[in-house]
């Protein structure tokens, strides 16, 4: 596998043979702790290609993983906001990535069930990350949503997160935050 760009710290090791199968394997299934660790790996390995934006996509979906903050699975790799902030921060001016904060804030606003608090202020979580790494890319200026405030986020997070999961995400945004 060619390094196209530099292993992100935040995943699991990237594994050539990774595709699509991966993630399609666990369409009927429910999408816990083996998805999640699927995803992240897909992710890194969608990363080491080089697609940027399909990497950002997948650890969306890692974040929509039904899980309930017991998993073994996520001492090892907690929840991917230090990913998907390192990745936003790390994909070169040249490479496509679309416009992560145009996505979460599009994605946050269009949220359905399962889990639609959840995802939708995990998705809000992102767009903040996003803000933080890479200020140049603008809102939506057609899309009339009243963008939150960190504190609204944490406390969002609190209260339908998993446990420690806005103390995480304030930790990374804190560090990507200068």
């Amino acid at each position: 596998m060619p390094d196209t760009f530099p292993p992100c710290p935040y995943l699991p090791a990237a594994r050539p043979e990774l595709d699509w199968r991966a993630l399609h394997a666990f369409r009927a299934e429910v999408r816990g702790e083996d998805f999640y660790f699927s995803c992240l790996e897909y992710a890194h390995t969608l990363w080491h290609r080089g697609l940027a934006a399909r990497a950002l996509l997948c650890l969306d979906r890692a974040l929509g993983a039904d899980l309930r903050g017991e998993e073994v699975i996520l001492n090892d790799w907690p929840l991917p906001y230090a990913a998907m902030a390192w990745c936003i921060a790390q994909t070169p001016t040249a490479v496509f990535i679309g416009n992560p904060r145009v996505h979460f804030q599009h994605y946050a606003d269009r949220m359905n069930e399962p889990r639609r608090e959840q995802r939708r202020w995990r998705a809000w979580a992102c767009w903040a990350l996003t803000r933080a790494v890479r200020p140049e890319f603008p809102a939506d200026p057609r899309h009339v949503v009243v963008e939150p405030e960190i504190e609204l986020i944490a406390a969002a997070l609190e209260a339908h997160g998993v446990r420690g999961e806005s103390a995480q995400w304030r930790a990374v945004l804190a560090s990507v935050s200068v």
